[in-house]
């Protein structure tokens, strides 16, 4: 296939770095189109509409010859077929589909956590609002998201809990590895509780991070680190309170 541009915001992973997850497992020839001189300005012209090509309404979207496709699910579903990161057949693909949008909401929610007034104020803006949503999002939404990610490898026979979908590794792995390293960072002390119950999800993760090209990207300066303007961010105050330490005497007495 033609090479492929990728075009998102340069200093984040953010929603771009699912699908350059996708593109380094795939060993794909891509540009990260906005981290070049004057990518910026190139990006900011296709969503003033001012390049042929369907209209994004903001980054990530990728340039695939003539195609340009935008939301992040979507590129997945567009790209993955072509990149062989994905079954045959159509039913697994709309399975992989379901999960991959799942995941979008999932994302969403993670946002929201420290956005939950507007993305136009500044999180002390709405500190207070976002401890409320936060309490609610850890108490709640993360353990059901995760837990449903766990019980759909459970249920996946043709891998025996391997994968997410069919006897292999797809894009939804990659996306579902993205998840668990964001929530490790954003929510270290309520992931450090949950972990135990996922431990399927928490396997999978580290065999997506085994592979040999996502390993080597991980290493690589192209992997953005963490940081406080992208989705997953790290605010204490969030975070649930660090789970306790039990003493040597209660874990001999198996308290």
């Amino acid at each position: 296939m033609a090479a492929i541009e990728l075009h998102y915001w340069p200093t984040i992973q953010g929603r771009g770095e699912f699908v350059r997850l996708l593109l380094e497992e795939a060993g794909a020839e891509y540009v990260d189109g906005a981290r070049r001189k004057g990518g910026i300005a190139a990006m900011m012209r296709f969503l003033d509409g001012e390049q042929r090509g369907a209209l994004p309404f903001a980054a990530p979207f990728v340039k695939v010859g003539d195609a340009v496709v935008s939301q992040t699910a979507n590129i997945l579903d567009f790209l993955a077929p072509r990149l062989g990161l994905v079954p045959d057949d159509e039913t697994l693909r709309a399975e992989a589909s379901q999960i991959g949008l799942t995941i979008a909401d999932f994302v969403g929610e993670i946002h929201d956590t420290h956005h939950p007034i507007a993305g136009s104020l500044y999180y002390e803006d709405q500190k207070k609002e976002a401890k409320r949503r936060a309490r609610a999002f850890v108490k709640e939404r993360m353990p059901k998201y995760l837990g449903w990610l766990e019980d759909v490898l459970a249920r996946n026979r043709k891998s025996e809990g391997r994968w997410l979908v069919g006897r292999d590794r797809t894009y939804v792995d990659l996306s579902a590895f993205q998840v668990v390293e964001g929530l490790r960072y954003a929510f270290p002390n309520a992931m450090a509780r949950l972990e135990r119950k996922i431990p399927r999800l928490v396997a999978l993760h580290d065999r997506v991070a085994e592979q040999p090209r996502i390993a080597a990207y991980l290493k690589s300066e192209r992997r953005l680190p963490f940081n406080q303007e992208g989705i997953f961010r790290r605010y204490p105050e969030l975070d649930a309170p660090a789970p306790r330490r039990r003493s040597g005497r209660a874990r001999k007495a198996g308290r």
